[in-house]
């Protein structure tokens, strides 16, 4: 099943879509247009954290959607109040700004860390340090600090003061820091650029050396926070606390926000007029995020969501045995894959037609990411999809 640029001429080719329409979803299926039957293993890239149609969200939605939609920024607004102190009462920051998507959240992180250091410092301090393999958005100061040259080339010259050092290289790191730099900037897990997990130590090592240096460290949990590696942030599962995290994506399960959280001590520089957004943190988005969070954040479910990860882990190496060192395992927690020599593009439409939905995360590597409250069952049946699928096609 080959991707074509988009199958509706009103719609700009940005996307190689695939041949599919998919019309319904339940839980961890979704159904096209003629009644088929897929599992979802993509969950949206890393959207819906409780799947499709979660009647919670849907209940959350509609009580909200007979009540109020819209006012703006410019009045108080409970439902953004109570998403907001869900995420602060649950993480070690002390604020929230809410936007509409993951790269708003990292161009929000972005001027924080500009206006924060300069008060701080008492000067401009205007480099971040990003990653090489690193994904953070496609606005211009989001796609300046993406580590990877593809995404960056069509649009050059991108945004300067940005210096990129190698993932896990502490002392690449330490050998860029000095008194310009304002910020490092890295995903405590790298999922686009190929389910690179952080060497044991490293995260822990970043956060050393900016505290020496006074620099602010923020973390793009935006496919790798709200559940999706076993905790309800990653970096509580390493033990390292950000000054500054941009999230987005399962947040919302589907619905679209993105949040920016920081220290107090950082936050307080964001006076008004030095940001803002029009539908950010509006009461549909703040109310679904709201009952999102207490879902995840319900006794036992992030074990659960522990206990799937191995399950699923296990299920992938016994892959990799199946196929003879034809693949390596990448990833953590629900955000696992295998990694190839060849581009994945075949595999992934070959499990398609087979009924399973995955996706790429770099060229080489095949990724999965389902919902977080997938079943024991539809996990035994999306992995016997998959080796089925690659033992036909490896």
């Amino acid at each position: 099943m080959s991707q074509i640029a988009s199958m509706a001429p009103s719609i700009m080719g940005t996307y190689r879509r695939f041949p599919l329409t998919l019309v319904k979803g339940q839980g961890s299926e979704v159904f096209d247009e003629k009644g088929r039957r897929y599992l979802d293993f993509l969950a949206g890239i890393s959207v819906n954290a409780l799947g499709h149609a979660h009647p919670v969200l849907v209940d959350a939605l509609s009580q909200q959607a007979n009540k109020l939609w819209h006012v703006s920024n410019l009045y108080n607004i409970l439902p953004q109040e109570e998403c907001a102190d869900l995420l602060v009462e649950n993480s070690g920051l002390d604020q929230v700004f809410f936007c509409n998507s993951g790269t708003e959240a990292i161009e929000a992180s972005l001027k924080l860390s500009r206006v924060a250091s300069q008060a701080i410092h008492g000067k401009e301090r205007p480099v971040t340090i990003a990653m090489n393999h690193s994904f953070h958005g496609r606005t211009y100061g989001s796609l300046s600090v993406t580590g990877q040259e593809a995404y960056q080339k069509p649009f050059e010259p991108m945004l300067p003061d940005v210096r990129f050092v190698n993932f896990g290289d502490l002392n690449a790191l330490e050998s860029q820091l000095g008194d310009d730099v304002a910020a490092v900037l890295l995903e405590p897990l790298q999922a686009e650029g190929g389910l690179n997990v952080a060497p044991e130590g490293y995260l822990a090592g970043v956060r050393k050396l900016c505290d020496a240096h006074g620099i602010l460290l923020i973390f793009d949990e935006v496919q790798v926070g709200v559940g999706r590696l076993g905790h309800l942030f990653a970096h509580q599962g390493y033990g390292v606390e950000p000054d500054i995290m941009a999230l987005a994506k399962g947040l919302g399960g589907g619905f679209p926000i993105g949040a920016m959280m920081a220290k107090e001590h950082i936050s307080k520089h964001f006076v008004p007029g030095t940001h803002a957004s029009t539908f950010g943190g509006n009461p549909l988005g703040t109310a679904v995020s709201s009952a999102l969070l207490k879902e995840v954040l319900k006794t036992g479910f992030l074990e659960e969501v522990r206990s799937r990860s191995a399950q699923l882990k296990a299920g992938l190496s016994r892959i990799v045995e199946e196929l003879e060192g034809k693949a390596h395992l990448r990833g953590e927690g629900m955000l696992q894959g295998l990694g190839f020599e060849e581009p994945v593009g075949p595999l992934v439409s070959a499990c398609m037609e087979a009924g399973l939905l995955v996706g790429p995360a770099g060229a080489t590597v095949l990724r999965l990411a389902p919902p977080l409250n997938l079943s024991e069952e539809h996990l035994k049946e999306g992995l016997a999809i998959l080796s089925k699928v690659l033992k036909e096609t490896i």
